[in-house]
């Protein structure tokens, strides 16, 4: 549970700064001007946060270690894609209420508007990707290929975070809070289910393979 504490506060000190109007605000709208630059490149990777390209993709994921989990047998097979879905579906409950709250308004790039903070597309980036690694990566027998997924699903985090506020759809402060959001999610889930997808010498006896 101590996992937990370090994107709480930092999370809960970023929201107080946003709602307070306080320094780091400045410094986030400053950095802000600094990294805005609109472009097609920046507008496809923002992309990789839409529901429509991230979800599909944990949901193939969960596909995934539900079969495995229940081609070899293993006790609560389903709750890793079961906590990992919780986990997807928590996102906009947290979210649209933060949102709702904090009536942050937008960059000078988008139309004047407010609720841009948290950012809910990195929130879906992280929670996505992240989830889908976590659950993936135990059932993976070879390091490079557990390597090569985790540098995957954090390069699409950071494609999607930096297409955000290259592009201005949020300042860098939603950002932010947002992967501590989506870390408390990850933590929560790899605390209830994560460590329950590691396949054990029985299940790969189940399957046929040597252990």
């Amino acid at each position: 549970m101590l996992l937990l504490g370090p994107p709480v506060l930092v999370f809960a000190l970023i929201t107080w700064q946003v709602v307070a109007d306080g320094p780091l605000v400045d410094l986030d709208e400053r950095l802000s001007r600094v990294l805005l630059r609109p472009d097609r490149a920046s507008e496809l990777l923002a992309d990789l946060g839409n529901t429509e390209v991230a979800v599909p993709v944990l949901v193939s994921a969960l596909a995934y270690v539900a079969w495995q989990g229940r081609a070899t047998g293993r006790d609560r097979w389903w709750l890793p894609p079961a906590a990992g879905a919780v986990a997807m579906v928590l996102v906009p409950v947290l979210v649209v209420p933060l949102k709702a709250w904090t009536d942050r308004p937008g960059t000078p790039a988008v139309p004047p508007a407010v609720g841009y903070y948290p950012s809910g597309h990195t929130a879906t980036a992280v929670v996505a990707y992240g989830a889908a690694a976590l659950l993936l990566v135990p059932l993976l027998r070879s390091p490079a290929v557990r390597r090569a997924l985790l540098l995957l699903c954090a390069a699409l985090v950071a494609g999607a975070s930096y297409g955000l506020v290259r592009r201005g759809y949020h300042w860098p402060l939603d950002v932010a809070a947002s992967w501590c959001l989506g870390a408390v999610l990850l933590i929560c889930l790899w605390l209830s289910a994560g460590r329950s997808s590691r396949p054990t010498a029985a299940d790969r006896q189940s399957a046929g393979r040597p252990t």
